[in-house]
């Protein structure tokens, strides 16, 4: 017979070991003490039952994590999926069919909305259904799919039937009853903030889901958006192409010029819509037109450049590619580069740079331009699969300046998928060149914000900047010179900041635009301030005015004197100023002889420069005597206490 001790670390071991094997559940019961030389103590026994408990604990832990990795390599698996060329309609059938057996869901089913009138199509389902098939009406209001929109987060409820949480309709509640439907749930398709339909998932007994389940799902539905704006992208695009390609045959003529680009141009499209990528499409356009090539984006950062591209000058080069976008044409540099603008309508999606042979032939910028044409479909492509394209770089500003239904925290994440970290320091720049924010003013704000790592957009014809730093008058002081540099007109720009959080930026940004309408009442066209700048007027315009950086600012030298050498040269300031700017009266006034009142004078003019005495200049140091008082006066009672 075994001790007592033993048969306890017995047990224990074989818990552990248990664990190790990744036992069922019901291994874990516990063993009769049999082999126990006497009956176990009742301590021993809750220790063998505190044991037992928390090694099922963690057999749940492990069993959930692999539950959770298994999901994720499912979701893994259906982006791969998701990545394939699908029409529209084959799309959503796939998105519903792997959303029904991720989920484990009985139907699921999609729904798109029409913008007329609000109401929802069911587009494709999949799971037995009689009435939730392709065709079905969902109302504009009431129903979880709706709730969901209007969240724009998923949407869930255990039991449909009887949750009162949100409003019902009648066709749905009646529907529902006919299929027999409890656990419903519905996660938004968006494009950008705007919802264009739902995700829908189902089943026939009262379900009450993880959160594991719905973050799962909500991925899902992330996933969904971006491949059915991709799938309806693609499919805008070939009927784009065929209509070019219509009008391209409608006005060729008979000479080989004119064949050899709509030739080309039928070729490149055939890669770009085959899948090649950006490299090698470039190299077989500069074969075609007989030179070497470079692609750029919209910011100027090269994306693809074929072998024997010459040295450039870049500064040159920045230049003629700000008039190739102002102008929407092919230009030549200095230097015998051939630049032409990639667009989409009036949209620069990038430039082509050719560097030919030798002097460029009139059927060589034909094909050029052909080149860029194919080269804008394939960046539009890419854009639109892509979240981190310009386009959604732009919104995410509009969204934390403007009053987003986003949470902070969503736009922070969103914020570094774009490679901008929202928790270091910021400041906001709003610039208004004269003659308004397009053409060379825009493409230069795009390659400023990607040289900082930063964002910009345009409200009311002025370019937004947001851009890491911690001194905005600096910061406006830059872009004023760098992009009147530019455009060769005056800029105007107000600053605010920093901040190191998405919520506050909003406050900001309004500060910001403050700051610029004061330069532009008061008559300072072609220049920048921040509030600090601003003096005394900045205090007004600020939503939180600094008080003690006002008073640190303009006699923060005196008040620092004062305080290593024990003299009084604030309060002579005051007696000085209450007196009208006479020495001998504040002599009066301080008990001291006038001669002092003059030598502590001339200190001050050391400590603060001539320029104090000015008018502008004396208003806001005796702005600044007041408030140091003020705030004296208010501490002193607080402090007593």
């Amino acid at each position: 017979m075994r001790p007592t001790d033993d048969f306890v670390q017995d047990e224990l071991l074989r818990l552990l070991e248990l664990l190790a094997a990744e036992a069922p559940p019901h291994r874990f019961q516990p063993l009769p003490a049999t082999g126990a030389a006497a009956p176990v103590p009742a301590e021993s026994l809750a220790l063998l039952n505190r044991a037992r408990t928390l090694a099922l604990d963690v057999h749940g832990l492990l069993t959930r994590h692999q539950q959770r990795e298994a999901a994720l390599a499912a979701l893994v698996d259906t982006a791969r999926e998701l990545t394939l060329p699908y029409d529209v309609d084959a799309l959503l059938q796939v998105i519903v069919r792997r959303a029904r057996l991720l989920l484990n869901f009985d139907m699921a089913w999609i729904a798109l909305r029409d913008p007329a009138d609000g109401r929802s199509h069911v587009r494709v389902s999949d799971g037995h259904a009689s009435t939730i098939t392709p065709g079905f009406v969902i109302p504009a209001q009431g129903g979880v799919g709706n709730a969901a929109a209007e969240r724009s987060a998923p949407y869930w409820t255990a039991d449909y039937l009887t949750d009162d949480r949100f409003p019902h309709s009648a066709a749905t509640d009646e529907v529902v009853t006919a299929e027999g439907l409890h656990g419903l749930m519905a996660v938004p398709l968006k494009e950008g903030s705007s919802t264009f339909g739902a995700l829908y998932g189902a089943n026939r007994s009262v379900r009450h889901l993880t959160p594991d389940e719905i973050t799962l799902v909500s991925s899902l539905g992330d996933l969904a958006s971006l491949a059915i704006k991709k799938a309806r992208l693609l499919a805008r695009t070939r009927s784009e192409l065929s209509e070019l390609e219509l009008d391209v045959s409608r006005a060729l003529d008979s000479s080989t010029a004119e064949r050899l680009a709509g030739g080309v141009h039928t070729r490149l499209i055939d890669m770009v819509l085959g899948g090649r990528g950006l490299g090698e499409v470039a190299a077989r356009a500069a074969a075609e037109l007989g030179g070497a090539l470079m692609v750029r984006d919209a910011t100027g950062r090269t994306l693809a450049v074929t072998a024997g591209f010459p040295d450039v000058d870049e500064a040159e080069l920045f230049q003629r590619t700000l008039d190739a976008h102002t102008e929407l044409a092919p230009i030549r540099s200095a230097d015998g580069l051939w630049l032409c603008p990639a667009t989409a309508g009036r949209e620069v999606l990038g430039t082509v740079v050719l560097a030919p042979d030798g002097p460029a032939a009139d059927y060589q910028l034909r094909l050029l331009r052909a080149t860029a044409q194919s080269t804008a479909v394939l960046l539009r492509i890419q854009a639109g699969a892509d979240t981190s394209a310009d386009g959604g770089r732009s919104q995410l500003l509009q969204d934390l300046i403007g009053d987003s239904p986003r949470a902070p925290e969503q736009l922070a994440v969103h914020a570094r998928r774009l490679g901008v970290a929202l928790d270091d320091p910021h400041v906001v720049l709003i610039a208004r060149p004269d003659g308004g924010a397009g053409g060379r003013a825009l493409v230069w704000a795009s390659s400023y914000a990607h040289r900082m790592s930063g964002l910009q957009t345009t409200v009311d014809d002025c370019l937004v900047l947001l851009v890491p730093g911690t001194d905005p008058s600096a910061a406006g002081r830059a872009v004023t010179a760098e992009l009147a540099s530019v455009t060769g007109r005056r800029v105007t720009v107000g600053s605010a900041g920093p901040v190191a959080h998405p919520g506050p930026l909003h406050g900001t940004y309004q500060e910001a635009r403050r700051c610029l309408e004061a330069l532009t009442a008061l008559g300072t066209d072609g220049g920048s301030a921040s509030a600090q700048e601003l003096g005394f007027l900045g205090l007004l315009l600020a939503d939180s005015p600094d008080i003690p950086s006002f008073v640190q600012t303009t006699i923060g030298p005196v008040i620092a004197y004062d305080d290593r050498h024990r003299t009084d040269l604030v309060h002579t300031l005051e007696a000085y100023y209450a007196s009208g700017g006479s020495p001998r009266r504040a002599a009066e006034t301080l008990h001291v002889h006038p001669n002092t009142v003059s030598r502590r004078l001339e200190r001050i003019t050391e400590l603060l420069e001539p320029a104090w005495q000015e008018p502008m200049r004396a208003l806001e140091v005796q702005l600044a005597l007041r408030l140091q008082r003020t705030r004296h006066a208010i501490r002193s009672p607080l402090s007593a206490r």
